[in-house]
C-alpha cells in the first residue's frame, strides 16, 4: 500500500505527464504536487514508486513516466470525474445503422482520437412475418426485426397459395409467435401442426427455416470506427512509425476490437483498459475507454474512444458515458 504522500505524487506526476507528455523530473513534480519536499526526499519517492512498477524511467531522461500499472493505480484510486459541463450534440432517432455511424463520429470528434461503435446484436426475434404471391410456388418472405432491420427471401412451396391464405397464414404467426425467438417458433409449430391445415403449416415451417437461415447468416457483430486519422495528430504515434502501423492493423482487423466491446458490454457503467494490462488491449500505447448501450433497458452493444494511453481520462470517461446515453435514447425512441 502506498501512503499518502506517495499517492499524491504519484497523481501529481500522471497529471503532469498527460498534459504535458514530457518525463516528469523531482523539480517539476516538487512545484506540481504543492509539497514542500526536498528534491532527495523526492527522489527516494520516486524510487520507490519505479521499484512497485508504478513508474519508469526513459533511458533518454532524467525523470519518470507513468506505467500501465501506474494509470491503472491512478485511474481506480486518483482520478475524479467532474459531472455536467460537457454539451453533446443530440443523435437524431433514425435507423440504427445512422444512428451507430453518427455516435462513432461524435465519439472521434468530441475526443479527438478513434470512436468505436459495436452495433447492436441482431436479435433472432421477429416482429412481423409477411406473405407476397409472386407467382404459382414462389412466395416472397418478408420478416421485420424488432430493431427495425427488414430482410426479404423467396421460398418455393410444394403447393400453390391464394393471396388469402398468405394473408391468413402471416396473420396466425404475428398473433401467436411474435416477439418469440425463431427455435421457439419453430418448435410451438412442430406441437401445434396438427391444429393447422397441412398446406399452411409447411407455409408456416418454410418460413420459419428461412427466417433462422436469415438470422444465422446476418452479422452478429459489427464495429464502426470513425476518426483513426486523428492518431497522426498524436506525438506519441507519429513519432514512432512502429506504433502507429500497429494501431492502423488493429483497426483493419477488427477481430480485436470486437473481442475487447463484446468482452465489455458485460460491465455495467464505463470502463477503462489500459494497454499492457491483458491480452485483451493488444499493445502499450493504447488504452480504451468504454460503456454499453441500451434499447428499451437491454443492453445490445458498446462504445467507446481508443486513443494513447496518454489521456485525459477524466474527459474520455464523460464523453463516453454520454455518448452512450444518446444512443440509448435514439435508438429507444426509433422503434
Amino acid at each position: 500500500m502506498l501512503d499518502e504522500r506517495s499517492k499524491l505524487l504519484l497523481k501529481a506526476l500522471v497529471e503532469r505527464y498527460i498534459s504535458d507528455g514530457q518525463p516528469v523530473g523531482s523539480r517539476t513534480l516538487s512545484r506540481a504536487s504543492g509539497l514542500e519536499l526536498s528534491p532527495a526526499t523526492i527522489r527516494n519517492v520516486m524510487s520507490d514508486l519505479e521499484e512497485l512498477g508504478l513508474i519508469v524511467s526513459p533511458h533518454t531522461s532524467a525523470g519518470r513516466i507513468p506505467t500501465a500499472r501506474g494509470y491503472r493505480l491512478f485511474v481506480d484510486t486518483m482520478l475524479t470525474v467532474q459531472s455536467g459541463g460537457l454539451v453533446a450534440p443530440e443523435l437524431v432517432a433514425e435507423q440504427p445503422q445512422k444512428v451507430i455511424a453518427n455516435a462513432a463520429q461524435l465519439l472521434s470528434n468530441m475526443s479527438q482520437f478513434v470512436g468505436v461503435v459495436m452495433a447492436p446484436r441482431r436479435s433472432s426475434v421477429f416482429k412481423h412475418i409477411e406473405f407476397v404471391k409472386l407467382s404459382e410456388r414462389r412466395v416472397l418472405v418478408i420478416i421485420v426485426s424488432p430493431q427495425g432491420d427488414v430482410q426479404n427471401r423467396v421460398i418455393f412451396t410444394d403447393a400453390e397459395f391464394s393471396a388469402s391464405q398468405l394473408i391468413e397464414a402471416s396473420n396466425f404467426i404475428n398473433a401467436n409467435y411474435a416477439g418469440l425467438d425463431i427455435e421457439q417458433v419453430r418448435e410451438r409449430i412442430k406441437q401445434e401442426v396438427d391444429q393447422l391445415r397441412g398446406e399452411v403449416a409447411n407455409l408456416m415451417q418454410a418460413a420459419v427455416n428461412v427466417s433462422a437461415e436469415v438470422m444465422s447468416q446476418a452479422p452478429q457483430e459489427q464495429v464502426i470506427i470513425s476518426g483513426e486519422r486523428n492518431l497522426l495528430a498524436v506525438s506519441d504515434f507519429s513519432s514512432d512509425m512502429g506504433n502507429l502501423r500497429r494501431a492502423f492493423e488493429l483497426f483493419e482487423q477488427k477481430t480485436q476490437i470486437l473481442r475487447l466491446l463484446d468482452f465489455s458490454s458485460k460491465a455495467e457503467g464505463v470502463r477503462i483498459y489500459i494497454g499492457g494490462e491483458s491480452q485483451v488491449v493488444p499493445f502499450e500505447e493504447l488504452s480504451v475507454v468504454s460503456a454499453p448501450y441500451e434499447v428499451d433497458g437491454q443492453i445490445v452493444g458498446t462504445l467507446g474512444v481508443i486513443g494513447p494511453t496518454r489521456m485525459h481520462y477524466d474527459k474520455m470517461i464523460q464523453i463516453v458515458d454520454i455518448t452512450s446515453k444518446l444512443v440509448s435514447n435514439a435508438l429507444s425512441h426509433h422503434r
